[in-house]
């Protein structure tokens, strides 16, 4: 079997049989055959194709995943908000349960030290909008006087928030 080499067309000897060594014929180094040459060429890397395949189930996996994550602050902001009001009336009733009347307002809570500050709204982003609900005439009448007191102040029974608005599950924010 005789090689020719491209333009010059001259005959070459013939290559000895064998296994040929890592930086030439013969010689010393690793002996590997054209063969497995061509494959550690092959394993160095990943192929075009491969490349491809991966960036494409790493888009379809982004593409399902976006929508949830697209909601995520605002579903954050609503349990906030759901957590702050529990808070607040469970706060209203420790009042109503220690001294027998409603507080007068969110800041005389905070002032007798059952809240250490009036939360801020999440959604609207502040503590001034929350919405205080009195107590009527009727509901302040059913309280039993504590220690001399009478027991009939009107006070905020209940809280609600300020924000205009529509949550992710379709109530309005002012009916929470």
């Amino acid at each position: 079997m005789r090689r020719t080499a491209g333009a010059a067309s001259r005959t070459l000897p013939p290559r000895p049989a064998g296994p040929r060594g890592r930086f030439g014929i013969g010689g010393g180094g690793v002996d590997i055959t054209e063969e497995s040459a061509a494959l550690r060429r092959r394993e160095r890397g990943f192929t075009l194709i491969e490349l491809i395949v991966v960036i494409a189930i790493i888009g379809i996996l982004a593409t399902i995943a976006l929508p949830a994550m697209r909601n995520a602050p605002v579903r954050a902001r609503e349990a906030v908000l759901k957590t702050d009001l529990y808070q607040i009336r469970s706060t209203i009733d420790q009042f109503l349960a220690d001294r027998g009347h409603f507080p007068e307002s969110l800041q005389a809570l905070a002032d007798a030290g059952y809240l250490r500050f009036v939360p801020v709204d999440p959604m609207t982003r502040s503590s001034d909008t929350w919405i205080e609900l009195s107590a009527t005439p009727s509901e302040t009448d059913e309280l039993q006087p504590v220690e001399g007191g009478l027991g009939g102040d009107t006070g905020i029974i209940d809280v609600k928030s300020g924000a205009q608005g529509v949550s992710l599950d379709g109530s309005l924010y002012s009916d929470w």
